[in-house]
């Protein structure tokens, strides 16, 4: 079976897996423990599983391990070491965002994804594309249009 080596959240892995096509969410979740990506849709489209490949927001359902090995990959467990991460998690706080909290980890990624691309306010919420089905996006729009 194939290895491959992962940067995730700032710690190297050795993952072995039967397909080299297997998705990253489902290593992150069932190899690493990294439970905080979620399962939503599996083809793209929902968000939920958005983690930061190189810095820049990636469906994690879409992107196979072969793919991720050797790029830095973060994921939510990993927002509270990272200033925008902080920044990102506090806004969410203080507008109360969350109402079920499923998808808000794909949303905190995408949206500190943006930041590091220098993006700020109302630029982050023209560019997310993340489905929030409690629609809190009133709430999200807020907390953003304050980073």
């Amino acid at each position: 079976m194939p290895s491959y080596n992962l940067n995730v959240n700032g710690q190297n892995h050795a993952v072995t897996v039967a397909n080299a096509d297997t998705p990253l969410l489902w290593v992150l979740r069932d190899h690493l423990g990294l439970t905080g990506t979620k399962y939503g849709c599996g083809i793209e489209i929902c968000g939920a599983c958005t983690v930061l490949v190189n810095g820049q927001p990636e469906r994690s359902c879409n992107i196979s391990v072969k793919e991720a090995s050797g790029r830095t990959i973060m994921t939510v467990e990993a927002l509270s070491t990272d200033p925008q991460g902080q920044l990102a998690q506090a806004a969410w706080i203080e507008h109360q965002v969350p109402q079920c909290g499923f998808c808000q980890s794909g949303m905190l990624m995408a949206t500190v994804g943006a930041m590091k691309a220098g993006h700020h306010g109302g630029q982050i919420a023209g560019e997310l594309s993340n489905v929030c089905v409690c629609g809190t996006y009133l709430r999200i729009k807020d907390a953003i249009q304050t980073l």
